[in-house]
């Protein structure tokens, strides 16, 4: 039967008759990984929490569960101006900089990179806060990805031209 890791556990006896001191099994990534600030010129596009149903055999997240919420978190601005439907044409680069564990609080922050005939590029940034120390960001990926406007049948189609807002 395993430990209930909520429930404290009886600290083990050294041989002198004192309690010993426990280790840490591993040190935790947020005191050696930079802490940075939040960007102020991209839009946080989504928030998410990872469940432990997303981790791999180390603990840590899949990279595939967060390639996938970074394509979501991408689709927000293109779809602005796609006007309809669109599809991931090209991730053209993505950098694990840092492991997301499970619970970490991950906050997507996207900008507008380039507007083409038929695509749009975006840049996405993806920094984690541990649940219980809030507001303390580590930058665990950074993303460029490719969008492609469609049509019905699923060829490529202008992005329309955006229009410029109303002035008064």
């Amino acid at each position: 039967m395993s430990a209930n890791p909520l429930t404290p556990q009886p600290q083990a006896t050294a041989p002198s008759g004192q309690a010993s001191t426990p280790t840490p099994a591993k040190t935790d990534r947020k005191s050696s990984a930079a802490r940075v600030q939040l960007p102020t010129d991209e839009e946080l596009v989504l928030k998410v929490i990872p469940l432990p149903r997303d981790c791999n055999a180390n603990g840590d997240i899949f990279g595939g569960w967060v390639m996938a919420q970074v394509d979501l978190a991408g689709a927000v601005i293109p779809a602005r101006y796609t006007q309809g439907r669109m599809a991931t044409v090209a991730v053209n680069e993505f950098v694990f900089k840092q492991p997301v564990r499970v619970g970490d609080i991950l906050s997507f922050f996207s900008k507008l990179v380039r507007i083409g005939r038929t695509s749009i590029t975006v840049k996405v940034e993806v920094y984690a806060e541990h649940f219980r120390l809030q507001g303390q960001y580590t930058k665990v990926t950074e993303a460029s990805l490719t969008y492609v406007a469609i049509d019905e049948q699923g060829n490529p189609r202008e992005v329309p031209k955006p229009t410029p807002p109303d002035t008064m």
